[in-house]
């Protein structure tokens, strides 16, 4: 059976979806949202870009997102968090990845979950 990675952002209403382990992937708690009312499985902030690359990549994202996918897929290669996180992740067959940002398509997320996906495909 193939895994099946989805991303959503954490303010969409999570009713709405088929359910699935749901992976918060930002280093930071999403602003206004309670402990108590976001529903996430695990909080994977050891797998996020570092502060360093993620300045870096802020500074400019229109110009350099392409090095940014570069360099943060080397972090992840070099991430000594990447290995448990992944062996986290094998036994679900339905991965949300979950995001309070504004541009996904811009973000780190499509990154991790192509990543992912390639570290899960059986």
């Amino acid at each position: 059976m193939s895994t099946q990675i989805r991303i959503e952002r954490v303010y969409d209403d999570p009713g709405g979806t088929s359910g699935g382990f749901r992976v918060f992937v930002d280093r930071l708690w999403p602003r206004g949202e309670s402990k108590e009312k976001f529903h996430y499985d695990l909080w994977a902030k050891d797998v996020t870009p570092s502060t360093a690359l993620r300045e870096w990549y802020h500074a400019d994202r229109a110009d350099r997102r392409e090095e940014f996918r570069e360099k943060y897929h080397q972090e992840l290669e070099a991430n000594s968090h990447i290995s448990q996180f992944v062996t986290e992740l094998k036994p679900h067959h339905d991965i949300v990845l979950l995001t309070a940002a504004k541009d996904v398509e811009h973000s780190h997320v499509p990154v991790l979950a192509d990543y992912l996906a390639s570290k899960l495909s059986f």
